[in-house]
């Protein structure tokens, strides 16, 4: 018709593992209906890629699998861009997928969320509330068995110190404790006290893992480094859980030399996180015993779970997405050549490819 204005086409994003809050966030954040989301509760996996046929770009979370057989079924669906709505990922075969199809991610969406839930799991461990509040439903109000430790003049080790490893060591040492870092890459005039890795194993009293997931620190807490650790040290893992390998873990415990461990993240964490299986027999033998020891506490990779933080996510992934496709270019990509280098040569002002 002359005259009339034709509309965009809508950029289409298939959006897997969707949450109730996930939908809640997300449609918020696109109110104005820009883009068209299609939701799926399933895992992307090999089996589900063909749900996002006919799309231009997927939502993925960290429990999606984006191996080399998955990334080259989603380009032969037509996908061109893999949003992350998390700052990790390690779940990504970022070397395979360089050159052929570029991804974005969060980098940072609410570090304090992150660094708060890592002091709440601590308190509730050392101060024993998980169990007060247990008996106290049963109206048992005995304190025995619920002597803690004060945080105060305590060790603490705090193994990276990105955003929210720094905001986690704000929170220590409002707590009055003593903090000793080590990370590869230390952030330099932060008046961080640094030591060897070995030194912070050595000398901690509490260890705190806020570093991503590499192949060089898989399993960086195993049964040589626990055995380096003091007797009865307590265990905070809020960043991803194959930094712990959980069998040597649950030794560690069983043999007294882990006072406590506190655990958002799991090695096995994809086929259980997330879901509800009160009323099955989960097959995963260690987590079933890890879960039953009285000294241990888990919640399920929940720490980024606050409004600001689901609201950043959301934002900030239909902004990477909006950049790519209108403006030809997104600072929050990330590739193989940036994973390599001291720094991307493209510096994201251009698509990394």
């Amino acid at each position: 018709m002359e005259g009339s204005v034709e509309k965009p086409m809508k950029i289409k994003v298939a959006f897997f593992d969707a949450k109730e809050y996930d939908r809640a966030s997300f449609e918020k954040s696109n109110s104005d209906g820009e883009f068209d989301i299609r939701f799926f509760e399933t895992r992307l996996t090999e089996t589900t890629a063909k749900l996002a046929e006919g799309c231009d770009a997927v939502c993925v979370f960290v429990n999606d699998i984006l191996s080399a057989e998955v990334i080259d079924q989603l380009m032969g669906n037509g996908i061109k861009l893999i949003a992350l709505r998390c700052a990790g990922y390690n779940n990504v075969d970022i070397e395979y997928a360089y050159r052929k199809i570029h991804i974005v991610r969060v980098p940072a969406y609410s570090p304090y969320a992150v660094a708060e839930h890592a002091m709440a799991l601590l308190l509730t461990s050392v101060r024993r509330i998980h169990k007060a509040f247990i008996r106290t439903k049963e109206f048992n109000f005995s304190l025995n068995g619920l002597t803690g430790f004060d945080l105060h003049g305590r060790t603490i080790g705090v193994v990276g110190t990105g955003r929210i490893g720094r905001i986690f060591i704000d929170i220590c040492r409002g707590f009055g404790m003593n903090v000793i870092a080590y990370d590869k890459f230390p952030a330099g005039e932060s008046g961080i006290t640094y030591v060897p890795l070995g030194e912070l194993l050595e000398k901690s009293d509490i260890i705190s893992l806020h570093c991503p997931l590499t192949e060089e620190n898989r399993h960086m807490v195993n049964a040589d480094t626990i055995a380096r650790m003091k007797q009865g040290v307590v265990l905070i893992n809020t960043s991803r859980g194959a930094l712990i390998d959980s069998v040597a873990l649950l030794d560690g415990i069983k043999a007294r030399k882990i006072g406590a461990a506190c655990l958002d993240v799991y090695e096995e964490e994809s086929d259980v996180f997330f879901h509800d299986f009160s009323e099955n027999i989960v097959d995963d033998d260690t987590l079933a015993r890890l879960i039953s020891m009285p000294n241990v506490i888990v919640t399920s990779h929940q720490a980024f779970l606050t409004e600001e933080a689901l609201s950043n996510i959301a934002d900030t992934t239909l902004s990477n997405i909006r950049e790519y496709f209108q403006y030809n270019r997104c600072g929050n990509e990330i590739c193989y050549k940036c994973e390599n280098s001291a720094s991307c040569l493209q510096s994201h002002v251009a698509k990394c490819f």
